[in-house]
């Protein structure tokens, strides 16, 4: 694409702020929390209306039987550069109800609502985006945008779908929020979710005390086990947020269960921390339980390059010379941006709207970022067709 195309997409992109703050009230206004699908299916449904209006066509991929993720490519086969990924997931980690009971709102320079910033701007972005390459993309790369169901639980459903659209790309930008000081993402850890299952003996806890076996005195012991394996100092925590068990008060706990977070920085550390959380599951601290473990879901480490670097600092460039900064910033939380780093895709991450306070009822999204940071991705893959890797 020529300079004055180029300048032409950016136009057209500032001229539609309000056609994408329509667009993101429409979404912000559907409850699409991660195990909701039909009403992920529905925001499914909405993007593809809007791409219809564009002419572009919208592709299902499923996985289990259910839609996981929608994708949409302009400039097929095109001879220009590697072709480029824009990521985003239309799943949040609110319940049903969420958007009736506090609905999209703007108050001033913000906008609110659940799943606002995480990332309903984002997907709105990297729409209009996609629109404007197919309106002006001549001799610009092909881009394919995804839009995934279930991130927020670790993708288990779309990561094929990630998979298979991360090899072939050349580069990838998520449209995860930008951190509220504008920073985008060049690095995030990896993330495992475990659930472990613990059996252990009813019995009347007066009657017939000795009888019984505790499953929730055995889950106690392995918290503790758990707990002692962080190291703050190496980057590894391991978080266990949800415990269930027991029968009733009366009763020695039949059954517990735990859900349990693990963060690490690489795959090294992944594999070790994932065989000592292991062995803590099979060792019996109370005789007569056995306990079960099993992996949820999964987030691999964005680990930084050279080359992740290089395109942040397109990117930075890009953003500077429409008026707006970004630095590169180390996030613990985890993305789908590992799973396209660890396949050789040069990654950028955090690429969406500004934000804050992401999965509380006070999450925003400054709508007068929606614009230029569309506008950066936009201007940065048009400087990668013409740029040497």
């Amino acid at each position: 694409m020529n300079l004055e195309a180029g300048l032409t997409a950016a136009q057209w992109l500032e001229s539609r702020q309000p056609e994408m703050l329509a667009l993101l009230e429409d979404i912000v206004n559907i409850d699409s929390g991660s195990f909701d699908k039909p009403g992920v299916a529905r925001v499914f449904r909405r993007l593809e209306s809007f791409f219809a209006s564009h002419g572009l066509e919208t592709v299902s991929h499923y996985a289990g039987g259910v839609e996981a993720a929608i994708s949409v490519t302009v400039n097929r086969a095109s001879p220009t550069g590697k072709p480029v990924l824009l990521m985003g997931h239309c799943d949040t980690v609110f319940p049903a109800g969420e958007a009736a009971r506090r609905p999209f709102r703007i108050d001033g320079a913000r906008a609110y609502g659940p799943g606002v910033a995480d990332m309903k701007s984002g997907i709105v972005m990297n729409a209009f985006l996609l629109a404007a390459l197919a309106r002006y993309g001549e001799g610009a790369p092909e881009v394919t945008g995804l839009f995934t169901c279930d991130e927020e639980i670790g993708s288990p459903l779309s990561k094929d779908a990630i998979a298979h659209f991360g090899k072939l790309a050349g580069f990838v930008f998520n449209a995860e929020p930008g951190r509220p000081s504008g920073n985008v993402v060049t690095g995030r850890k990896g993330g495992v979710f475990f659930n472990m299952e613990i059996e252990g003996k009813a019995a009347h806890s007066g009657a017939n005390f000795a009888e019984g076996i505790s499953a929730i005195s055995e889950l106690a012991h392995k918290v503790v086990a758990l707990d002692a394996l962080t190291d703050l100092d190496a980057g590894v925590t391991v978080n266990v947020g949800l415990v269930n068990g027991g029968l009733s008060v009366n009763t020695s706990a039949p059954s517990a269960t735990a859900a349990i977070d693990l963060r690490i920085f690489d795959l090294e550390q992944r594999e070790s921390l994932v065989g000592k959380i292991r062995c803590i599951c099979d060792r019996s601290f109370i005789t007569g339980t056995l306990s079960r473990l099993d992996i949820t879901g999964e987030f691999k480490p964005f680990v930084p390059t050279a080359q992740s670097r290089r395109l942040f600092e397109l990117y930075q460039a890009e953003l500077g010379a429409i008026g707006h900064k970004a630095e590169a910033e180390f996030s613990g939380g985890c993305a789908d941006s590992g799973v396209t780093s660890s396949l050789g895709a040069i990654t950028l991450c955090g690429t969406g709207p500004v934000g804050g306070k992401f999965h509380t009822q006070d999450e925003y999204c400054e709508i007068g970022t929606i614009v230029p940071r569309g506008q950066a991705v936009l201007n940065t893959i048009l400087r990668l067709a013409h740029t040497q890797w």
